[in-house]
């Protein structure tokens, strides 16, 4: 899979990923302590962590639809857009425990709402998944386009780069 967006000739939107899904485990693991019975503004501080990881999932999810303009229409492509519609689905269960709780005058978590917030890690966690399959097979390619993992060394200076896409002609890249 290439990428438009790059760091270090790594894509950046499976670094990004890394953000709102340790968020949304911490989140989760606050409004635990506060469904167990601790103190209160652990609720708050899991409603909190949830919003932060919310602003996270909608700019990771920005960098995956660049990166997804230019995957061609195969199962690499299919396999991109189930891993941008898994994480948009935990980030959806946690936008409506976030909704649920935002009206509540300390924002604690319930058991309902806990385990709706479980159910998006577990979601979540298959997207991780699959994104790790994509980079795996990122890698591969990198590997082999550039003469083996010891290329990768030697790399351009540059940190972050934005690739232009190639043009394509009839659908297919000149």
């Amino acid at each position: 899979m290439e990428s438009r967006l790059r760091v270090q000739g790594h894509p950046i939107q499976p670094m990004l990923v890394t953000f709102p899904f340790g968020l949304f485990v911490s989140a989760a693991v606050f409004d635990l302590a506060d469904v167990a019975g601790g103190p209160a503004f652990l609720g708050e501080v899991g409603y909190w962590t949830a919003v932060a990881a919310l602003v996270a999932a909608a700019l990771t999810a920005v960098a995956g639809m660049v990166d997804l303009w230019d995957v061609r229409a195969d199962r690499t492509r299919r396999t991109a857009v189930t891993v941008n519609l898994v994480n948009a689905a935990m980030a959806a269960l946690f936008l409506l425990t976030c909704l649920i709780r935002a009206h509540a005058p300390q924002r604690g978590a319930t058991g309902g709402q806990l385990a709706t917030e479980l159910l998006a890690l577990a979601v979540g966690s298959v997207g991780v998944w699959l994104g790790a399959g994509l980079m795996r097979q990122f890698d591969r390619g990198r590997a082999s386009e550039q003469g083996g993992l010891d290329a990768l060394a030697e790399l351009p200076a540059s940190t972050v780069e934005i690739i232009r896409p190639p043009a394509r002609v009839a659908g297919r890249v000149r």
